[in-house]
């Protein structure tokens, strides 16, 4: 190999690199695209890297019999219950926790977890009192009677606010079970009046109540790997995290009260009507909504308060939690809905008063089947033989049964919105099946796990119900309003539940949205669906953690997208992605193509400045000895290709010249001439990365569009540029036409006055083959740089 070819095989590669280093003038590389690494907690056996449970995970259990007993006059709920509980953990237990979360209507024994406070502006009788130090007890929360063994044996036991802590007269070894007993009362409280989840609400008009019961009953805390005992404290905010287990529940109410709880009821021939039980069996094969209990048994049953008594029994299985629902004033009406996906027949059910009638007769049921079906497309198949929507005038989810809002007017009349209010809450708390009560996550450490995933399937479940339906939280430009709040006002998604300021954007709309960009932006809709269905599969019925979300979804998918993990779920910058400069040339034929001049001086490019302290330690050891035979007074470098060796003088300067192209000949300029090059210069002044989506309308009113997927930004975070070559003019430049990406500045994301070009760039034909690396970074032959053959 002669010199000149020596010097082109290693000057063509390095002014090549030059001009990417012209092209990207600043790295300016962060950390947005590197791996989430030590954020996320180590693979273990319990939770693989994949994100997957591992070849030893784990889940403790509580079976729950209660009997429950509804005293009307006294507004009072009285309940015993056995508790059998499993430790299939590795661990040794010597006490146990329980959730009390009716404390947290108690004036003394509530979480105490207060917040700042203002002087009002405006207030309401009701709710100006005078401050009563130190706080009296307003007789709320759970009075505990007994606690004690399955055989009668007092347990001890500390309740520190809404926990309550059993200690053990032995040691619960692992693969043990324990069974005891807990008999308890508590006042119900006026949930319209104090808020909360459960409670009674009073109608004035014809003087009933209708009883919400829910957190109701003494519940095990979830023991896990990654926890130890979840018994962070029941504010009202961060909601629930229960282990799986199965029920058996009796409700003595009002013999006039129709009652509906978490799965199946076990005697409805016992306390139904002949007539309403006939019902019942022909709504079990009815493919439109029967009425069980109609709106004028419902009426007449308001009228008189009876004062027999009946008891309904409920069984469940596989469940984490048990609510019920019990009044004289209830409507209910059900139907038949099968799950394709796994053969399931579900009964689909709804009550609801009479305020409620003109708009749940109509909706509830059906929207019931509609959303256990969507649901089950994108998830898992819906395990259960009951769905049940219940109208109470608030939105909350249980196994099985859920409460929503949506009354009519006097008249029978209502409004689109609350109809469409309705119609998403319903959707909403009915979705809450899977996400958490299937899927079961841990809402008192990560509200987004539950309610973002659940916000976001929800979406979906709307445009499926009506393509037309005004969604609030999914769509992308739905979030920016939040995103653009300065930056003090925000916080990450990966915040604990209580502490969230902005609540609802937080851990319902972004982590929806964020979903929502990933399916029809990022990863497209076959691929996202496939992946968010894997990390359904493999935790249902399971606990997982955030971890085990994003690990699934990268790995399921083969897309590392860590990069959208880190920004949009661990951070709070928004996307503003800016247009801010396009330049314009045209093609120059006329230049001829000029032989390239290259210099190369062998004794400062290839001679070291320096010998590092391996090099001194090399020569000093006698016991190596050296491939290359290096002359100590001369220095000698030697290069050895497939011809041979060939030595290089050291002390002279090699000038020579290398063509690489040729003149484009007629043939090829006619095809070219009209060509326009198009440099548009970006920016990212938001600081969230996103794919560049542009939109390009010609002079002759075509339009064409292009994507970049975010790992444009990867070299270069804040800056980038994009050349287009169209053989027409562009009028103008659109970014992010669909508003795909929840950028909060649009005025900059278009460019309507494209300039005269203002620039040539030179164009010959190629004649070194593979003279450059191109996109595909192949490197220069160096013999045929060299002209030999």
């Amino acid at each position: 190999m002669n010199l000149k070819s020596l010097l082109i095989s290693l000057l063509i590669p390095i002014s090549f690199f030059a001009q990417d280093i012209k092209n990207n003038p600043t790295s300016n590389h962060g950390n947005k695209f590197e791996a989430l690494g030590t954020i996320l907690p180590s693979p273990n056996i319990y939770r693989t890297a994949s994100g997957a449970p591992g070849h030893g995970y784990w889940a403790n259990r509580a079976d729950y019999d209660i009997s429950a007993y509804l005293d009307e006059d006294k507004r009072n709920l009285k309940g015993s219950e056995t508790i059998t509980y499993y430790n299939n953990s590795p661990d040794d237990l010597d006490y146990l926790w329980l959730q009390l979360d009716e404390n947290e209507q108690s004036s003394v024994k509530n979480a105490a977890y207060d917040s700042n406070s203002t002087l009002p502006k405006i207030t309401t009788t009701e709710r100006l009192e005078i401050s009563n130090l130190p706080e009296k007890d307003n007789g709320y929360g759970v009075n505990l009677e007994k606690v004690t063994l399955a055989d009668g044996t007092p347990l001890s036991y500390t309740v520190n606010k809404t926990m309550m802590r059993i200690d053990l007269p032995k040691i619960l070894k692992k693969g043990e079970k324990l069974v005891f007993k807990i008999d308890w009362n508590y006042n119900i409280p006026n949930r319209i009046e104090k808020g909360g989840r459960g409670g009674y609400e009073y109608f004035p008009e014809d003087g009933n109540d209708l009883y919400t019961m829910t957190q109701w009953y003494p519940r095990m805390c979830v023991y896990s790997d990654f926890k130890g005992w979840q018994n962070n404290q029941f504010t009202g905010r961060g909601e629930f995290a229960l282990e799986f287990g199965n029920f058996k529940v009796s409700m003595n109410v009002p013999a006039d009260h129709i009652v509906a709880g978490t799965g199946q009821g076990k005697n409805y021939k016992d306390v139904l009507s002949s007539a309403q039980f006939a019902r019942w069996e022909k709504a079990q094969n009815a493919s439109e909504p029967v009425e069980i209990v109609t709106l004028a048994e419902a009426k007449n049953a308001e009228k008189h308060k009876s004062k027999e008594r009946k008891i309904w029994k409920f069984e469940a299985n596989d469940v984490r939690d048990f609510a019920w629902t019990s009044s004289r004033k209830f409507i209910w009406d059900g139907m038949k809905v099968m799950i394709p996906e796994n053969k399931n027949e579900v009964m689909a059910m709804s009550l609801y008063p009479k305020e409620a009638y003109g708009l749940y007769r109509k909706y509830s049921t059906k929207l019931v089947a509609h959303t256990i079906k969507t649901y089950s497309e994108f998830t898992i198949p819906y395990p259960y033989p009951v769905a049940q929507s219940i109208e109470a005038a608030n939105g909350m989810e249980y196994p099985m049964i859920c409460f929503n809002y949506g009354r009519t007017e006097k008249d029978g009349t209502y409004s689109e919105g609350i109809k469409n209010g309705m119609i998403g809450v319903i959707i909403h708390e009915v979705g809450h099946n899977f996400f958490p009560m299937i899927v079961n996550s841990d809402e008192r450490q990560w509200t987004w796990m539950d309610e973002g995933l659940n916000t976001f399937v929800e979406y979906l479940t709307e445009e499926k119900w009506d393509n037309k339906f005004p969604s609030k939280r999914g769509p992308a430009h739905t979030i920016v309003d939040y995103m653009k709040l300065p930056k003090d006002q925000l916080e990450p998604i990966m915040t604990n539940s209580e502490n969230i300021v902005q609540f609802g954007p937080n851990a319902y709309s972004k982590p929806a949205t964020g979903l929502n960009i990933l399916r029809e932006t990022i990863m497209g809709r076959d691929l996202f669906d496939k992946a968010f269905k894997t990390y359904a599969k493999r935790w249902a019925f399971k606990h997982p953690e955030p971890a085990d979300f994003f690990r699934t979804m990268n790995d399921a998918s083969a897309e590392n997208l860590d990069w959208f993990w880190r920004g949009w779920f661990y951070g709070i910058d928004p996307v503003d992605i800016s247009i801010d400069k396009v330049t314009v040339a045209t093609p120059d034929f006329s230049e001829e193509p000029k032989a390239r001049k290259m210099s190369y001086s062998v004794d400062k490019a290839m001679t070291p400045s320096f010998d590092d302290i391996s090099k001194v330690r090399n020569r000093n050891d006698k016991n190596i000895k050296f491939a290359a035979d290096q002359d100590k007074d001369v220095q000698d470098f030697y290069y050895r290709y497939d011809r041979g060796m060939e030595k290089v003088d050291t002390d002279k300067k090699y000038d020579f010249e290398v063509d690489y192209f040729a003149k484009a000949d007629a043939k090829d300029q006619a095809k070219l001439k009209n060509i326009y090059g198009y440099q548009i210069d970006f920016s990212n002044k938001g600081g969230l990365v996103m794919p560049i989506i542009l939109e390009f309308t010609f002079e002759d009113g075509s339009k064409l569009n292009d994507k970049s997927s975010a790992q444009i930004w990867r070299k270069n975070e804040n800056k980038v540029s994009k050349t287009y070559y169209f053989d027409k003019k562009l009028k103008s430049i659109q970014l992010d036409p669909m508003k795909e990406t929840a950028d909060i500045d649009t005025s900059n994301n278009y460019w309507g006055e494209i300039p005269a070009p203002t620039s040539k760039f030179e164009v010959f034909k190629q004649k070194i083959a593979n003279a450059s690396r191109g996109a595909s970074g192949g490197k220069v032959n160096p013999m045929q740089a060299a002209g030999k053959k």
